[in-house]
């Protein structure tokens, strides 16, 4: 298993919008071609309007680096920084989960 945290930081609660438009197009594509990817989840934060938080769980590396292929990744990826402040991006090791596949 192979997992990740993104927090992204909006520039404005215009573009705000507009990236979230991008990334439900994203997380459909996903959701109809991606099957080593087990999670996708995007998030708003709690009183941080311009904030969204994304965790991904990916089969194996493999399956991420699938993942990044994929012609709706590349388009969000080349278009992310016209709604993006700034991004941080977190890799995990899984240990202890509930709903998750056991880690190898």
């Amino acid at each position: 298993m192979f997992a990740l945290v993104v927090k992204f930081d909006l520039i404005d609660a215009e573009r705000a919008a507009g990236f979230d438009q991008l990334v439900a197009e994203t997380v459909k594509s996903i959701a109809e071609s991606e099957p080593g990817t087990l999670v996708y989840a995007t998030h708003t934060v709690e009183g941080e309007p311009l904030s969204r938080v994304f965790y991904e769980v990916y089969r194996d590396r493999e399956a991420f680096e699938e993942h990044e292929r994929q012609p709706h990744t590349r388009q969000f990826l080349s278009q992310r920084n016209d709604y993006v402040a700034s991004h941080r991006v977190e890799f995990l090791t899984p240990d202890a989960a509930k709903g998750l596949p056991a880690a190898d």
